[in-house]
């Protein structure tokens, strides 16, 4: 009856990066989804696989990373922390590079 009673969720920098995360992943799907059926008219078939397989498994693994350190961050010694800092920096400066990049390049 009182399972969710178990369940201790501080506000650390684990838990935040957890939320920009979740919040991310959510932004990336929509805007994948958009790209997708913009550009998907002059794509070939393995571009085309590549992108669906990149927009099903970015958000997911986004999203489950997120949930993780929302709800297990108060846990995590600082060096790991810090490494799921950085790590979150990389997936997103690669995001947004995919984003810039495919949107620069359709404009021209």
């Amino acid at each position: 009856m009182f399972y969710l009673a178990q369940v201790n969720i501080g506000v650390n920098i684990a838990s935040l990066i957890g939320l920009l995360q979740i919040i991310f992943g959510l932004f990336y799907l929509v805007f994948a989804i958009v790209k997708l059926m913009r550009i998907g008219i002059g794509l070939n078939n393995l571009a085309i696989t590549v992108y669906i397989i990149q927009l099903v498994i970015m958000p997911i693994f986004l999203l489950l990373s997120g949930m993780i350190l929302v709800l297990q961050g108060w846990r995590l010694d600082p060096i790991l922390q810090f490494q799921q800092m950085i790590l979150f920096f990389l997936v997103t400066l690669l995001s947004l590079k995919d984003i810039l990049i495919n949107t620069v390049d359709r404009n021209r």
